[in-house]
């Protein structure tokens, strides 16, 4: 008689040890997608490149401070308005310059008679002269004239005061006829890189823009920077486009600069989709980022922990952050912004406060996530073992 042994109990223990075994190895694997919240709250005043960072919750006060900051770059608060009207004259200008003198002509006698008018009563001589380096110009019977600087019309005043006493009431209209003093330089990615010139109706940056064949790239992804004077200021053409005062008047000798440049952000952690997402050139808010990563995980994301990385200039921050922080050489200082959206008002500001390119928004795990999702894989690891138990305890029988 053969006696059947049962190998059930031995096997068992064995898949269970194993089993134990990879569990209590695989605690250490067992993370979140990220720090957690407690740990990005210690990265404060914590060293990064020879410099602090700083942590700010975001609430009503630190974002009108942010907001504030952010429409201080706008084109009309860094660069001002430009001028319209009078058109002054420059080097390099030519200038058309017409004298007449009433009947007896006394300069002007073989000058051409005026269309329209009778021959014996007045007559004109044209002249074509170019403004020199030093604004001068050379008219005859009138000798150098200053014309750099000035109208027209201030030009026309002055030929006259020189003519007065040698010709017949003599009359003088200045036109500018080319204007090579008067431009604005368009450069980048337009359809044609140009000098454009001004006019005297004042020229705006989408003229100047347009005139220039319009960006190559789709409006959404272009960025426009003016140099004025030694100074600049850059925004996305969009915001330029939806906000009418920022559309300035031009001056002599700007420079604009299309760029092709596409706005993302980075999500990270706790949210439904990890990815960089490419936004509109006229900006979303925390809130409206938060949606097109389809939202925050339900069973994992901590609501206290919404977290914007930000490489932030100085001068957004409060002035007494501001004395006890050291930027960055190019004057950023690394910006840790903390939402609560376990306060309700929290949405409010979600949907206020502006994300900026480059900037990486994070979600921390919630405190218990962790050990859910690991008594979740230790009950179905168990169950496994279970049926593999009763599988080997069938074959054996």
């Amino acid at each position: 008689m053969i006696r059947h042994t049962d190998a059930s109990g031995p096997i068992m223990r064995l898949l269970l040890a194993m089993l134990l075994a990879g569990l209590v190895g695989g605690c250490t694997t067992l993370g979140a997608a990220g720090p957690s919240s407690g740990q990005v709250r210690k990265a404060e005043g914590a060293d990064y490149a020879n410099t602090q960072v700083a942590l700010i919750d975001l609430d009503p006060v630190s974002y009108k401070r942010v907001a504030a900051f952010e429409e201080s770059l706008g084109l009309a608060q860094r660069l001002g308005e430009g001028g319209a009207g009078e058109v002054l004259i420059g080097p390099g200008d030519v200038l058309d310059i017409a004298m007449w003198e009433a009947p007896p002509a006394v300069l002007f006698g073989s000058g051409a008679v005026i269309p329209g008018l009778d021959a014996g009563a007045q007559n004109r001589t044209v002249v074509q002269q170019v403004v020199d380096g030093s604004g001068m110009i050379n008219v005859p019977f009138a000798g150098s004239i200053e014309a750099g600087g000035r109208t027209p019309a201030a030009v026309e005043r002055a030929i006259v005061s020189r003519l007065t006493g040698r010709a017949n009431d003599p009359q003088v209209s200045v036109r500018l006829s080319l204007n090579d003093s008067r431009n604005v330089t368009v450069l980048g990615e337009v359809a044609s890189s140009r000098r454009v010139p001004l006019g005297p109706r004042g020229e705006r940056l989408l003229d100047i823009i347009a005139s220039a064949g319009g960006p190559r790239a789709p409006v959404h992804q272009t960025t426009v920077q003016v140099s004025r004077g030694g100074a600049s200021a850059t925004m996305a053409l969009e915001a330029i486009i939806a906000q009418p005062a920022q559309n300035i008047r031009m001056r002599p000798e700007d420079v604009v600069t299309v760029l092709h440049q596409p706005f993302s952000f980075i999500a990270m952690g706790a949210v439904a989709n990890s990815a960089e997402i490419a936004f509109e050139g006229r900006g979303i808010s925390l809130a409206q980022a938060l949606a097109r990563v389809g939202g925050l995980r339900d069973n994992q994301a901590n609501i206290r922990g919404v977290f914007v990385f930000r490489l932030e200039q100085s001068a957004a921050l409060d002035p007494a952050q501001r004395a006890t922080t050291q930027a960055l050489e190019d004057g950023r200082v690394p910006v840790i912004y903390r939402l609560d959206l376990s306060d309700a008002r929290g949405f409010f500001v979600a949907q206020e406060f502006q994300i900026r390119d480059q900037d990486v928004v994070y979600v921390s795990t919630a405190p218990g996530a962790e050990l859910r999702e690991f008594l979740s894989t230790v009950t179905s690891l168990a169950f496994s073992a279970v049926a593999i138990g009763n599988v080997v305890a069938n074959d054996g029988n």
